[in-house]
């Protein structure tokens, strides 16, 4: 029950950011989840709804003009998501190159990012390099927490940008599309994508899970063969 009272309690906040500033909220909460979680998938459905004319008295307005309900005003919204969420994420990754892992490992808890969050991104990186940047911002709950350990990687500025671009684009123009498409019943997409954020969740613990046995379990194989090598 206090999971779901929060997770309404945040619903009701960023509807009601983006009821009264449009465009701006977007850009700016997109901004903001590409180095915390800030409901990005709830943000461009919503967008995709308000540029679809689903609220009265709510319109998408840019410097001043107000952009007819419709596709303009949806492609509008998308490219907001889009913008703000890599202008963000190239910061992110400024922040991991200039700070470096050290700095990190003694204050990333503002960015909700532990030693063992780094250790794990590490390998995430190592694995499937220019993969992980893409996939990454595909992916729910991960896609934003792989600004700021690109950085640190030191995975290269031209190809990381290209990549999240790409992904976040994906990512704002689909789910503005299905707000776009639903319109006024926006909110029964967002609670059916909602279990698919649970199961992305779970499937990241026991990801993680999985990689300390096997790092325990090889550690202990190490030991063990030095043991009998002395």
């Amino acid at each position: 029950m206090l999971v779901a009272s929060i997770l309404s309690e945040l619903s009701d906040a960023v509807t009601s950011v983006i009821g009264d500033y449009g465009l701006y909220a977007v850009f700016w909460l997109m901004f903001i989840d590409a180095m915390l979680p800030a409901a990005s998938e709830l943000v461009m459905v919503y967008g995709g709804a308000l540029a679809a004319g689903a609220f009265a008295n709510q319109d998408v307005t840019l410097f001043g003009r107000t952009i007819e309900d419709g596709p303009e005003a949806y492609v509008t919204i998308a490219l907001a998501g889009t913008i703000g969420y890599t202008i963000g994420a190239v910061l992110g990754w400024g922040i991991g190159l200039y700070g470096g892992r050290p700095y990190l490992e003694r204050h990333g808890r503002w960015l909700h990012l532990d030693k063992q969050k780094l250790d794990r991104a590490e390998r995430w990186f190592e694995r499937w390099e220019n993969w992980a940047v893409f996939l990454g911002r595909l992916t729910p709950v991960i896609r934003s927490f792989i600004s700021v350990p690109a950085g640190v990687f030191e995975v290269p500025f031209v190809r990381y940008t290209l990549l999240t671009l790409l992904g976040s684009a994906i990512w704002c123009f689909a789910f503005a599309g299905a707000g776009y498409v639903a319109g006024e019943t926006w909110e029964d997409f967002h609670h059916a994508f909602r279990y698919v954020e649970y199961v992305v969740a779970a499937a990241v613990v026991a990801g993680a899970g999985w990689l300390a046995w096997r790092y325990l379990k090889r550690r202990k194989a190490r030991l063990a063969e030095e043991s009998s090598a002395g």
